[in-house]
């Protein structure tokens, strides 16, 4: 028998989604579940479980308590490095066991349908006339790409990145209601997560943070490079385990993932929720890992958000 095949799930698996029920991280679990289920590899019970609060912080300090569990999945983000950059968590990647990064999802700046904010000329005036009374909505804390992502906007337009009045939320969603509310001017949050009131034509996209743009909804929505804004950054997500699983656990699990990926179940779920493919596994994933880790201390350090 070999390291693959040594080790199988025993008993029910949970993958763990730091957001509630419709939140971007439990999008992506949800999705992942589907598309392990579609490859009929796993023959225990699979559920989602949602541990939302403190930015998906109370989600990994209970996965860090069952460290060597490898019936346990948790779905991860750059959120796991800034907040350790930034000083608001005491752990990172390295304190878990990365398994795969699933694809990336490029940031959209929404604001309300009748808001005087109506494309993202507007929201460039807006941030070099008024950049103090500018209140934005971001998920899930404060110093993760949706926040880089503005501060590179704010920064082309030479105005100060501590200035405007930001509002976190442990939900994309939850950030989308506080612009629809009438209480921030503008939301930063991954595009998917204002698919539902695009289509109902409560919000509007004012540009999003992709190289090229995106289809569907987002078809007529600009990207920061056609304006000439150095703001292309995406917030990837992807599977990490407990700290202490063993080869063939991990060599089991990204077996799974390899196959999930290839599914139309995934696919579909890529198309739909305006994700971009980027699998990545093994020894690529650690070098993406690593390299990002000096990109993000980099960034943090020129926008003064850098604490550790």
């Amino acid at each position: 028998m070999n390291a693959i095949q040594a080790w199988r799930p025993q008993r029910d698996v949970e993958i763990i989604a730091g957001t509630p029920p419709g939140g971007g991280l439990d999008r992506t679990a949800r999705a992942l579940a589907r598309a392990v289920e579609a490859t009929a590899m796993l023959d225990v019970p699979l559920k989602v479980v949602n541990i939302p609060g403190d930015g998906a912080r109370k989600a990994w300090t209970h996965v860090e308590r069952r460290a060597g569990d490898p019936h346990l999945l948790a779905i991860s983000s750059p959120n796991l490095a800034t907040d350790r950059l930034t000083g608001v968590a005491p752990f990172d990647h390295a304190d878990f066991t990365p398994l795969a990064i699933l694809y990336n999802e490029y940031i959209a700046f929404i604001a309300r349908a009748d808001s005087a904010l109506t494309n993202a000329a507007d929201l460039l005036r807006h941030l070099t006339a008024r950049t103090k009374h500018v209140t934005v909505a971001l998920s899930t804390a404060l110093g993760n790409p949706n926040h880089i992502a503005l501060a590179k906007v704010i920064r082309h337009v030479g105005g100060d990145i501590r200035a405007p009045s930001l509002r976190v939320f442990d939900s994309a969603l939850d950030a989308l209601d506080d612009v629809l509310s009438g209480h921030a001017d503008v939301a930063a949050i991954t595009a998917a997560s204002a698919v539902d009131a695009l289509t109902r034509k409560t919000a509007r996209a004012l540009a999003v943070s992709a190289p090229v743009r995106l289809s569907g909804l987002y078809a007529e929505t600009p990207t920061w490079a056609e304006h000439a804004v150095d703001c292309i950054i995406g917030a990837w997500r992807g599977v990490t385990g407990p700290r202490g699983l063993s080869a063939a656990q991990v060599k089991y699990w990204q077996r799974v993932f390899d196959a999930a990926v290839g599914t139309d179940a995934w696919r579909a779920d890529l198309d739909r929720h305006y994700w971009t493919g980027m699998y990545l596994a093994g020894t690529a994933l650690e070098d993406y890992l690593q390299r990002e880790n000096a990109e993000f201390r980099a960034t943090l350090g020129e926008l003064q958000l850098l604490k550790a």
